[in-house]
């Protein structure tokens, strides 16, 4: 048995979620994609798949062994790239993940400009609101807003408020609100990514009742409400950073906002950082940084 071809086969079959979709990435018969995989087993002693119906789950000793088959197959390829002579610049597919409305504004453009630096890199950026599993998920690296969990490497990036906000209309047809408590009074539009429709919590744990006039499930319909003048609207500060500068929105409630959330980018400590992983954090962290201060 071939140990690296069955690695590469492995992930192959876990990255693409089937068997049927590694054996066409691979132009390998199916059969013989199997038997690579079951000889592995055979080899570790150990099931690294279960398969069902519906999918395939890693076993435990096929998480670790995943993570594992990875920084090897990656360090053989550089180890090739540079017997052969070749300069040792990125190269690969990368694949992170970061909050659609902060991947949009701000990742994307930074991956824009990696890209032009690097043109041995591919990325595949995936833009979701919930919190992916960098294992699970198949990612290299995410962007996270919140406290990243305790056993992943955290790079810090910076912060950002949880804001309130309303058009200069509407505050000036339903006054300004000076403290949490006179919400009560006011209309507001809910989305349930960054609060509930029931009530807001502001510094110290203090919660407020609020009326929602309109709730919606995304930060870009509930800013929309708040320009339409429909009430005021908590979102993210780097969510509306553009309509303040332009005063079409109006942030209030600055002294009761809870902590500013960290932004991070994060990584699995069992990975080794490959040449690639390396070059983008080296790269991004500092535009990053920038672009929150900018926001803040």
């Amino acid at each position: 048995m071939d140990r690296l071809d069955s690695m590469s086969v492995f992930v192959s079959v876990v990255s693409h979620g089937s068997f049927s979709a590694a054996s066409r990435e691979l132009r390998m018969p199916l059969p013989t994609v199997s038997r690579k995989v079951a000889e592995l087993e055979s080899h570790l002693g150990t099931k690294l798949l279960v398969r069902s119906t519906r999918k395939l789950v890693l076993t435990q000793a096929g998480q670790s062994y995943l993570i594992a088959s990875k920084r090897i197959i990656e360090d053989v390829a550089e180890a090739e790239r540079t017997a052969s002579g070749q300069y040792r610049a990125p190269r690969g597919e990368l694949v992170l993940s970061a909050p659609v409305v902060f991947g949009r504004l701000h990742v994307l453009p930074v991956v824009t400009e990696f890209l032009r630096v690097h043109p041995e890199v591919d990325v595949r950026l995936i833009l979701a609101d919930r919190p992916l599993n960098l294992l699970d998920d198949h990612l290299d690296i995410a962007v996270r807003i919140g406290a990243p969990d305790a056993h992943l490497v955290a790079v810090r990036l910076g912060q950002i408020r949880n804001v309130i906000c309303a058009s200069p209309g509407y505050l000036k047809e339903h006054g300004t609100p000076n403290s949490p408590d006179q919400l009560t009074s006011h209309h507001c539009v809910t989305f349930a990514g960054i609060a509930g429709s029931d009530s807001w919590t502001f510094r110290a744990g203090k919660a407020v009742r609020i009326r929602s006039r309109l709730i919606v499930n995304t930060a870009e319909a509930a800013i929309d409400g708040a320009l339409a003048g429909l009430g005021l609207t908590r979102v993210l500060s780097y969510q509306i950073a553009d309509a303040v500068k332009e005063r079409k929105l109006v942030t209030v409630l600055e002294q009761y906002e809870p902590p500013p959330s960290p932004v991070s980018v994060i990584y699995l400590p069992e990975m080794r950082l490959t040449a690639k992983v390396r070059a983008f954090i080296d790269f991004a962290t500092p535009k990053l940084r920038t672009r929150l201060g900018s926001v803040h």
